[in-house]
């Protein structure tokens, strides 16, 4: 089994970058949901109420200082201006939530907040700001979902790194195909914002694995990955599903728990290094 694609995705719900190489840390892969949209009252901002959030891509130029960047906003359709600021950490910090975490996270200031306000059109008396994460606070992963030690986890939903596989997506898209009755009915693998994405063989085979290694990095594999209503949002232009694909056909087959339907594997990073497009995939332990 070999590594396919690559992504990083440095806005969390903003447009995914591939990478031919990553560099995985303990917390996931170094420039993944490292910036995050709040509202007035810190919550987090997603594409969950802004599917629009899929279109942005942010482009990181150059270091300028240790840690600190110099980072563009834009659209690739340039359907709405570019916009470019120098990102730093020593900001003054705000209180942020995710999940029910509340965080210390960097304000990046004025005028990027007003840029997202705009593309969003906002009304007037809402608020929403651009945070960086903190490393002066560390993030742990939810104690209810893992029954190993602590691990630290950045701006991520639930899990450090997410994989995906190729025979599992051709399993869902030839069910939606037959559903509809319609060969345009496909879907991209970009709908999960996959981390990882491996060429296999057999459908949902990574539902089995305990460990794999990648690389120079070995990986825990902790649980299937619960899809949510993102998974519905057409992420080129940035707009729902109007046949609320693929959530509906997963549905009628990946039911696996109370939570919700499942897709991809969410994994913990157990030591640090680089993987690269052409790795292959070496499953270390499977569960019983």
């Amino acid at each position: 089994m070999i590594i396919s694609q690559l992504y990083v995705y440095p806005l969390k719900s903003g447009r995914g970058v591939e990478l031919q190489q990553a560099q995985v840390e303990t917390q996931g892969f170094v420039w993944d949901r490292e910036f995050m949209l709040v509202s007035g009252s810190g919550k987090f901002i997603t594409q969950r109420q802004f599917p629009q959030l899929a279109k942005v891509q942010i482009q990181i130029e150059r270091q300028f200082q240790e840690q600190n960047i110099n980072v563009t906003l834009k659209l690739e359709d340039n359907a709405f201006d570019a916009f470019s600021f120098d990102s730093s950490l020593s900001s003054s910090s705000i209180e942020a939530e995710i999940w029910g975490d509340r965080i210390l996270a960097v304000d990046q200031g004025d005028e990027v907040a007003n840029w997202f306000h705009r593309y969003l059109e906002l009304s007037s008396d809402k608020v929403c700001r651009l945070v960086r994460q903190s490393p002066e606070y560390v993030r742990s992963l939810a104690q209810k979902d893992f029954v190993f030690e602590p691990r630290p986890i950045g701006l991520a939903d639930s899990s450090p790194v997410m994989l995906t596989a190729t025979a599992s997506l051709a399993e869902l898209n030839q069910r939606i195909v037959e559903i509809h009755l319609s060969q345009a009915m496909t879907i991209e693998m970009s709908r999960f914002r996959p981390n990882i994405v491996v060429e296999t063989l057999e459908p949902f085979v990574e539902d089995n694995w305990s460990s794999i290694q990648i690389g120079e990095v070995r990986f825990k594999v902790t649980k299937p990955c619960t899809r949510c209503i993102v998974a519905n949002i057409e992420q080129q232009q940035g707009i729902k599903d109007r046949l609320r694909e693929p959530l509906n056909t997963l549905g009628t087959f990946r039911q696996l728990s109370e939570k919700g339907v499942m897709f991809g594997v969410n994994m913990i990073p157990q030591n640090e290094g680089t993987i690269e497009t052409g790795d292959r995939l070496t499953v270390l332990q499977t569960r019983s």
